[in-house]
């Protein structure tokens, strides 16, 4: 009888520690085998307070988990299963139990974007922030008075005080949060770039250089260009002369500019018509790039006064009048007739 006892003893011994071992090494493949995701992956979110327990159970509903057990025996012995955060995460193809939980531990939330375009009015930004639906949207109805203000800080201007650039965030973001991060994002490189900028330049703060960057960029697309159109704008306000630039009457224009710029529009009241002004306009007209900041705090060097639009996107420069009114008849008047205005 002892002997058979030993021996059902020993033989229960084995068929544990098999059942172990296969069990073991399910375990273990289950882990480093990729999920059952579609091959553009899926989207799971993590409502607060939820457990991996119940991830679990949810992904193996939905068909992606082979074996909700396993995952919550890794989360518990590896310590990870008290510490999921939430959020809305993407699951990629090819993701495999270890790099779920890992992502869930990590708060690795989706991200979402949206670019604020340069040479955008802050009205065009707000559009943009408006249209977006993963944006949670808070702001209501918001003037140019009343903007910056509810985003907390001082009351002044909004135009070209947001930061162009292609923005990350979660799903459930505030408008609120995402205009302060863009704020905040121009007033640091605008801040580095007046450190540096360089000497004799007719812009006495920061606020002025973001003004005339504002300029520069609704002035040209062409790259190249920028700190040559900044050098003469800084010419032209070292030596007293009128900016004379079409962005900012256009701008001064609002909502009556019908995309065809008058003689009339040129004598129009506003203190941002730089054809009867001196000195620059008292905001910004747009939200300018970095490059244009660059460009206006590190003009090019020259004797060029005036440019004209070549009509390719590019311009002429002239040191003198005379060649300015030449390359106007060249460019733009198809050399019929001479010029009604003296400006740039």
């Amino acid at each position: 009888m002892r002997t058979f006892l030993y021996k059902l003893a020993a033989a229960t011994v084995l068929v544990v520690s098999v059942v172990a071992g296969w069990l073991w090494m399910d375990y273990q493949d289950f882990l480093v085998t990729p999920l059952a995701l579609p091959e553009e992956g899926a989207v799971y979110t993590v409502i607060p307070g939820t457990s991996l327990r119940q991830i679990a159970d949810d992904l193996d509903e939905l068909g992606v988990l082979s074996n909700p057990v396993y995952l919550m025996w890794y989360g518990r012995l590896t310590g990870q299963a008290r510490r999921v955060q939430a959020g809305e995460y993407r699951i990629e193809a090819g993701a495999t139990p270890v790099s779920l939980v890992a992502d869930f531990v990590a708060g690795k939330v989706h991200q979402y974007t949206l670019t604020l375009v340069e040479g955008w009015t802050y009205q065009q930004v707000l559009e943009a922030v408006r249209g977006s639906e993963y944006l949670t949207q808070t702001l209501g109805a918001m003037t140019r008075e009343t903007l910056l203000p509810a985003l907390g800080y001082p009351e002044q201007h909004p135009e070209g005080m947001f930061f162009p650039d292609t923005y990350h965030f979660p799903r459930g973001t505030t408008d609120v949060s995402f205009l302060q991060r863009a704020y905040e994002a121009m007033q640091r490189h605008l801040a580095e770039q007046w450190e540096n900028r360089s000497e004799g330049l007719p812009v006495q703060t920061a606020y002025e250089a973001l003004v005339l960057a504002s300029i520069i960029e609704k002035e040209t697309a062409v790259p190249e260009e920028r700190k040559a159109i900044a050098g003469v704008f800084v010419r032209r306000l070292q030596k007293g002369m009128r900016l004379q630039t079409d962005p900012t009457v256009i701008y001064g224009l609002g909502e009556s500019f019908d995309g065809n710029l008058r003689r009339r529009d040129l004598r129009s009241d506003s203190p941002y018509n730089t054809y009867r002004i001196k000195g620059l306009p008292p905001t910004p007209i747009a939200m300018p790039s970095l490059a244009a900041i660059e460009a206006a705090l590190h003009p090019a060097p020259g004797k060029a006064l005036y440019f004209v639009a070549r009509g390719d996107g590019s311009h002429e420069f002239s040191d003198t009048l005379e060649e300015h009114n030449e390359a106007v008849i060249k460019y733009q008047l198809g050399g019929k007739r001479r010029p009604f205005s003296s400006s740039k």
